[in-house]
């Protein structure tokens, strides 16, 4: 059997102070047509990036809704995370050299993942390119006869056409697949598509805000002065979230604003073996500036100290080239905290420019927007009130599994058809 990723229990009724009544009793009617249909997500990594983070929720509140949930890992070695790294920077639009014997491994490790994936399950949701070749090797096995579909995180609009062009006849298998916006799609495909923007969960760790008491006492224990400005970003250390042009932007803040500090949260990803190359090389980059602070889950960071410093920070910024949706984008709205982030992909469904956030495509942009923000209390609180009210009525955790409910259950409206 594949891994499986232990979830604790959650219970859907503690959102109904967050998000109402009509949204629960919503998703009671939707759960009513699907109760004990057994329901298994299958990703690379149970911990960094916002899969994962999504999954330890929508898994157990899909059992508190009367399905079967499960959550389950494929298994491989470095070699294949750093050929799926290429993959996914290749379908992000870099020019990466995928080679005949890179994807003889990765057909391979899908084949070997593939042999021990046993059970039988109604809904099987696959994420992203790692194991989306698993379905070819299960024509004729009981998990077959599940629906089968293909959750892709990632936008593919720019995608190279080597990496597409062998990616697509997989996902052809698929009874359907799942994009966050309708333009994310390189080609058309001939399976049914649905649109599900990812959501946070209000009421995870990462998304209470911990005690003052409990700020300040991280803030010391890193060595960040939390009565002076904080610039933030949250998230890997990956080319496409720039984080050589965010230190750019913040010394151009500086030159306005000196005793502004800038913080870069990232979670060293199992299956991201360049995280460590972006790390290193941002860190030679930042020259030893005694306010710049790049810290991981290496130096103990984890749920409570992300949000803990994104409560702190004066703004959130999102430096992205490329970005599927950004969740750190929804979290720091959703604290109330004035984000600058980049107009690309998935951002820009969840900010209205210059109404609850900024878009911005420059470096000198970015830093224009983040020193307005510096120098204006109001502009940063009316700001922020506005974030958090659109990701309480869009992006949270409840919204995207009714979405996942609907989807259900057209597909299995089709079978009886």
């Amino acid at each position: 059997m594949l891994p499986k990723v232990p979830v604790q229990q959650k219970s859907i009724e503690q959102y109904r102070g967050i998000v109402g009544d009509d949204v629960l009793e919503r998703l009671y009617s939707l759960a009513a047509k699907l109760k004990g249909a057994r329901v298994v997500n299958i990703n690379s990594t149970a911990h960094g990036g916002g899969v994962a983070e999504m999954l330890y929720s929508l898994v157990p509140l899909f059992g508190s809704l009367g399905l079967q949930s499960e959550w389950r890992l494929i298994e491989a070695d470095q070699d294949f995370f750093t050929i799926t790294k290429f993959m996914h920077n290749a379908l992000q639009g870099m020019d990466m050299l995928i080679t005949d014997e890179m994807k003889a491994k990765y057909i391979d490790t899908n084949r070997e993942n593939a042999q021990l994936f046993d059970g039988a399950y109604d809904f099987v949701i696959v994420h992203d390119p790692q194991p989306c070749a698993m379905i070819t090797e299960l024509k004729e096995t009981i998990a077959r006869k599940a629906k089968w579909i293909w959750r892709c995180h990632i936008d593919t609009t720019y995608a190279e056409d080597e990496a597409w062009d062998f990616l697509e006849p997989f996902i052809e298998h698929y009874d359907a697949a799942i994009f966050t916006m309708d333009d994310y799609i390189k080609s058309p495909l001939k399976i049914p598509l649905a649109f599900i923007p990812p959501s946070i969960d209000p009421l995870s760790a990462k998304n209470i805000i911990p005690e003052k008491r409990v700020q300040s006492d991280i803030a010391r224990r890193y060595g960040v002065d939390e009565n002076r400005p904080i610039m933030l970003q949250v998230s890997r250390f990956d080319p496409w979230k720039d984080p050589l042009g965010l230190v750019d932007c913040y010394r151009l803040v500086k030159k306005e604003h000196p005793d502004v500090q800038l913080i870069y949260l990232a979670s060293m990803a199992d299956d991201d073996p360049e995280g460590w190359h972006y790390y290193q090389k941002t860190s030679a980059y930042v020259e030893g500036d005694p306010d710049i602070f790049l810290l991981s889950n290496q130096q103990g960071i984890g749920n409570v100290e992300v949000s803990a410093f994104q409560a702190m920070a004066t703004v959130v910024l999102q430096k992205s080239l490329r970005e599927g949706f950004g969740l750190t984008v929804t979290e720091g709205m959703w604290k109330r905290k004035p984000v600058v982030a980049g107009k690309v992909g998935g951002i820009c469904l969840q900010i209205d420019d210059g109404l609850d956030g900024f878009l911005v495509c420059s470096i000198e942009e970015a830093a224009e927007k983040v020193n307005l923000l510096l120098s204006s209390h109001a502009t940063c609180q009316r700001i922020g009130d506005l974030g958090h009210e659109k990701v309480r009525s869009r992006f949270l955790t409840t919204r995207h599994i009714g979405d996942y409910l609907e989807l259900f259950i057209r597909l299995m409206d089709q079978v009886e058809g």
